[in-house]
């Protein structure tokens, strides 16, 4: 492929923050963010973008380049390993990255049933609940790209507010109603790709993560979902054995109705809509961003752990390793 000349989806803008002050505070305390190391990290990765080979179009604006510098506590280089990871990701993994479009009538149909939607109101210490109903998700009528892309356009959306990117998530699932016909969807190594690039790749600050309704049956499955991920979170993940319990580490006020709370989840959908909505437009525009895949190797166009592993370092030719994959309908492998 021949590799285009930039053409920016968004410019550099002058960033302003308008952070309410006790979230500039918890800026500071947990990611070393000042007004100094934000605008000297923010012009390094405007800098390093602009004269990469490797990148033909990105955003440069301020929020966008802020996920990842915030993610990765003002690390530059770390954050610019996770940007350049992202959006060859993005681009390999096109079926499922591309697209995201909430009125698809796909996701639009999963988004309504209930699947995966955060709730209106963030909790005591700012953070968005985000609801996992896994029976929503029928694996007989979806493919492995439904459920990427439902996921994408949840996080890219939740991702353009600075306030989710400073206080992170919490994550709740329901698990009733899931069985073995879901491990259809992923192959073990699809499973570890997914998880492993998805750590290195998507700026989010995961706080907790809370399940009730574990099936007995997909034990082992679990177990192995539990080992991918790393110490920390594993430490920041608790299942249930009821809602109850569950309660005791929720706020039962930002709950769905369904679930103990006060406001029913179709109400909570709606408003989550409205956000979508607003979103979309940006959303769309992503799919304008683009690398010279040929400037990559086999191994980092497949999402491969070893690439991984290996790291995103310069090779000859201006090759770099990186991520790899091939899905099915995607068809990874």
């Amino acid at each position: 492929m021949d590799c285009k000349m930039p053409q920016w989806v968004c410019g550099p803008d002058k960033y302003v923050c308008t952070l309410p002050r006790d979230t500039q505070i918890v800026a500071y305390k947990e990611l070393r963010e000042t007004e100094h190391t934000r605008d000297e990290a923010l012009q390094q990765m405007r800098d390093w973008i602009m004269k990469n080979p490797r990148i033909v179009n990105c955003r440069l604006d301020g929020r966008f380049l802020l996920r990842f510098l915030r993610t990765k506590k003002f690390s530059t280089v770390q954050a610019q390993e996770a940007l350049e990871r992202y959006l060859l990701l993005r681009q390999a993994f096109a079926p499922a990255f591309r697209n995201l479009d909430y009125t698809d009538h796909t996701m639009n149909e999963l988004i309504s049933n209930g699947y995966l939607f955060p709730v209106p109101k963030r909790d005591h210490l700012g953070r968005r609940l985000v609801i996992g109903i896994g029976s929503a998700f029928d694996p007989y009528k979806y493919t492995n790209a439904d459920i990427l892309r439902i996921h994408g356009i949840t996080y890219e959306t939740l991702m353009e507010d600075e306030m989710n990117q400073v206080h992170g998530y919490v994550h709740f699932a329901d698990g009733a109603g899931v069985g073995l016909h879901y491990l259809t969807l992923f192959t073990p190594k699809e499973a570890v790709r997914i998880v492993k690039n998805g750590e290195r790749t998507v700026p989010m600050r995961h706080k907790e993560g809370h399940g009730i309704n574990a099936p007995p049956t997909l034990k082992f499955a679990i177990d192995f979902g539990f080992s991918l991920i790393p110490e920390k979170y594993r430490k920041r993940i608790k299942v249930h054995t009821c809602i109850e319990d569950a309660l005791k580490y929720l706020d039962p006020k930002i709950m769905p109705k369904e679930y103990g709370g006060v406001m029913p989840m179709a109400e909570m959908i709606a408003l989550w809509k409205q956000e979508l909505q607003a979103a979309r437009g940006i959303l769309l525009s992503h799919d304008k961003m683009e690398v010279c895949l040929d400037m990559y190797s086999a191994k980092a166009r497949e999402g491969a752990v070893s690439a991984l592993k290996e790291g995103f370092t310069c090779k000859k030719g201006s090759e770099m390793m990186g991520i790899s994959g091939s899905f099915r309908k995607l068809e990874v492998d």
